[in-house]
């Protein structure tokens, strides 16, 4: 997910546009809609999505689009007679059947609706795993401001050709689509994609093209069918239809995982700067295989696709809008002039791959883990190329974008993200704990063993916090307390007493411990009562704290 550029809004909502791609609208209050969405409650638990296949037919002039869904999934709790799946207002279910692995049917299953959710009777289900076909039609929720205010995307190119795709995150994938919308469950065995669309445009989708065989009652005049296939487990948010005069141009990259497959999906009068601009990507790619490890996808290939909006982490095929030009929109978010000389999109969202995609959090709660170590991807990639001078300024320099407004992490099972400041403070904090660790061969190996240990997995915040306190030996939880949890920036208070700094922590939760490194490179391990220690040398002029620590300094 993205930013949103401060520039692009009022100074009154500066704090709320930096949030995310997809701002939740940061409720004080919730609903039981809220809770049916965010939760597991138990007639979604009892059952485990395998995959989706999904055909959709868009009509762009009616702004409607009609389809249905195959769910393959596992009964693995019991069942309580009802199931759960979600399809946003004010899109309609037909018709549900349920075929089981015994070889029975049974067709026209009672469905009712509760708002956005929609509860099947699953009282005469077998026993055994099944598969529901579900048929649905109606006009999806129209996005406003994509990508951060989402929805079915519908759009004229620069020459008056139909453009379309979808941007979700947050809103959620049952704006389009009937699916169990929790990130919790992400279809094991993937997920196929069939676009039916007018034969003057093209579809791209996740994954790989592949080549269906019909039969002749398919074929429709003017109709072609475009389908795709990932065989990895894939956020149902992140699975896109991507609808225009696209053209296609591919290369290779000889990786940690073997040969992956590079290919570019882009409207054809932007061939030429794409073929340009995309130049980028291998060199991308090989700075966060450095750090994070293989790229998680290699079955289903990397891809960049043109997007009417700026850009989205849609996995396996990451959408673009970034409009061929380094930075963000031509900015530079951090002001130091480090974020200029490369293409912000093409990066930060590349960086989802691995931390947003490869490693899903269940709650969007959690979501910092997401945009946190992907923000500080920014700063992996500066240093790879630049060195760390330059990647510290570009850290530091975000740190004026950081609100402070809210904890970072939201509250759980009501379907809302924490702070905007998951982005700015996130990285800053994953940058304050490196300091802490203080063995870079160690960071990166912590970086590459998340990847590696929690490959295409869901997971939990207290999950990644214990990985990284484990894996680096020493105990982290009030630091990730400190900066996940609340909204204060401790404060270190010091003075000179004779040869000795007398220095506490401030602003700060019980027993914050963090200790600091020095200008002088000396080490200090203030608690929240005074402490006294002797400074190399015995010269206090120019000492301070090294600034690549995210705290504040009060003399």
């Amino acid at each position: 997910m993205i930013q949103a550029h401060r520039l692009l809004f009022a100074s009154a909502l500066l704090a709320a546009s930096v949030a995310g791609a997809q701002p939740l609208h940061q409720k004080q209050e919730f609903t039981r809609q809220d809770s049916l969405r965010g939760s597991l409650n138990p007639n979604r638990t009892w059952w485990d999505v395998q995959r989706y296949s999904i055909e959709v037919e868009p009509d762009f002039d009616k702004r409607s689009i009609k389809g249905s869904v195959v769910i393959d999934f596992k009964r693995v709790a019991p069942n309580p007679g009802l199931l759960q799946i979600d399809l946003q207002e004010p899109m309609t279910i037909d018709r549900v059947t349920a075929s089981f692995s015994n070889g029975t049917k049974r067709h026209n299953i009672p469905v009712r609706r509760d708002g956005n959710a929609w509860l099947l009777d699953s009282k005469q289900f077998a026993p055994e795993d099944a598969q529901l076909t579900i048929t649905y039609h109606g006009v999806p929720r129209p996005a406003i401001r994509p990508p951060w205010d989402g929805g079915w995307i519908w759009r004229k190119d620069k020459q008056g050709r139909p453009w379309m795709t979808v941007a979700c995150q947050g809103l959620g994938a049952s704006v389009w689509y009937p699916c169990k919308d929790h990130q919790s469950d992400e279809p094991d065995l993937g997920a196929h994609l069939t676009m039916i669309v007018p034969d003057t445009l093209v579809a791209v989708g996740n994954g790989r093209q592949m080549m269906v065989k019909r039969t002749a009652a398919a074929n429709v005049p003017g109709k072609r069918y475009y389908d795709w296939s990932v065989t990895s487990p894939i956020n149902n948010y992140t699975i896109i239809p991507y609808i225009g005069k696209y053209v296609n141009f591919t290369d290779t990259l000889m990786g940690e995982g073997g040969k992956l497959d590079l290919s570019y999906w882009v409207l054809d009068y932007n061939l030429e700067k794409a073929q340009k601009q995309f130049q980028q990507v291998k060199p991308m790619l090989r700075a966060f295989e450095y750090w994070f490890g293989p790229y998680p996808f290699y079955n289903d290939s990397y891809k960049l696709v043109d997007a009417p909006h700026l850009g989205m982490e849609h996995q396996s095929a990451v959408a673009y809008g970034n409009q061929y030009r380094n930075g963000y929109l031509g900015s530079d978010l951090s002001g130091t002039g480090q974020g200029k000389w490369w293409d912000y999109i093409i990066v930060h969202e590349s960086g989802h791959e691995w931390f947003a995609n490869n490693i899903t959090t269940k709650d969007i709660a959690d979501m910092w883990v997401h945009e946190g170590f992907t923000d500080y991807s920014e700063t992996l990639f500066i240093e790879y190329y630049k060195g760390k001078d330059s990647a510290n300024v570009y850290l530091q320099g975000l740190r004026k974008n950081i609100a402070n407004d809210k904890p970072i992490i939201g509250p759980y099972g009501v379907n809302q993200e924490g702070s905007g400041d998951m982005y700015y403070k996130g990285a800053n904090l994953i940058h304050t704990i490196r300091q802490v660790i203080n063995d870079d061969k160690l960071f990166r190996d912590i970086l590459r063993g998340l990847n590696r240990d929690f490959r295409h997995q869901t997971v939990t915040t207290q999950q990644v916090e214990q990985y990284i306190s484990k894996k680096s030996g020493k105990d982290l939880s009030k630091i990730f307390d400190q900066y996940l949890r609340t909204t204060q920036v401790p404060t270190l208070e010091f003075k000179a007493e004779d040869d000795k700094l007398v220095f506490r922590w401030t602003d700060c939760i019980d027993g914050f411990n963090m200790p600091v490194r020095l200008s002088n490179g000396q080490w200090i391990n203030p608690t929240t009562g005074e402490t006294k220690v002797k400074i190399d040398g015995g010269k206090f002029d120019g000492l301070t704290v090294d600034k690549n620590f995210y705290i504040k300094v009060k003399s």
